[in-house]
């Protein structure tokens, strides 16, 4: 195969998904253009319309299509607490087990001083912002139980401490080394019962 050509190309944008190294990229490549043409083509359009439409809430952070997402807009949910997260689809799996009505701010990301990831880069500041909303009462911290997870939790329950909130800290009930996102949803509802 020579170099620099669309083939090429496109085996190295697929590569730069999480999880797939050279073989697996060149196998959807060959997959998408041997056998479904016309998937290619959804998910060319796909991701195009997402990076043209999606953007991050104003409130919260996480992705929507509007200015503001739908769960900050609800009504119904509990502005008195605060669950920061470190992902969108962390987000999704603690909405998913139906144990949380209160509010959400999505961190896209964890500190990560050897990667170059600060309090700046994680958003800091706004979370800061959004805590001093005068009918929060609780954050709870959910970050994943790794390393830099627990690392950003004391880092933002030291920050939060500071400003006179409650900060709670998901129970331990979730494996530690896990990502949300991969726990059943029976451990993440228990968790968000236990939390301390």
């Amino acid at each position: 195969m020579t170099q620099n050509t669309a083939l090429d190309a496109l085996v190295e944008a697929l590569r730069r998904l999480p999880g797939v190294g050279p073989k697996s990229a060149s196998r959807m490549a060959f997959h998408l253009l041997q056998h479904d043409r016309a998937g290619a083509e959804r998910i060319a359009q796909a991701l195009q319309a997402a990076m043209q439409q999606v953007r991050h809430c104003a409130q919260c952070n996480t992705f929507t299509e509007s200015e503001v997402c739908p769960t900050c807009l609800d009504p119904e949910r509990d502005r008195a607490q605060l669950c920061v997260v470190e992902t969108p689809a962390d987000q999704g799996a603690v909405e998913r087990t139906g144990s949380y009505r209160g509010l959400y701010f999505v961190l896209m990301g964890r500190l990560s001083p050897l990667d170059g990831v600060g309090p700046r880069e994680i958003g800091l500041d706004r979370l800061l912002d959004r805590a001093a909303d005068e009918n929060l009462r609780e954050v709870i911290v959910a970050t994943n139980f790794t390393a830099e997870g627990e690392a950003t939790a004391h880092y933002l329950g030291e920050a939060l401490k500071a400003r006179g909130l409650k900060v709670t800290r998901l129970a331990r009930g979730v494996p530690v080394g896990s990502e949300l996102e991969y726990v059943d949803l029976g451990t993440i509802a228990h968790a968000l019962v236990d939390r301390r």
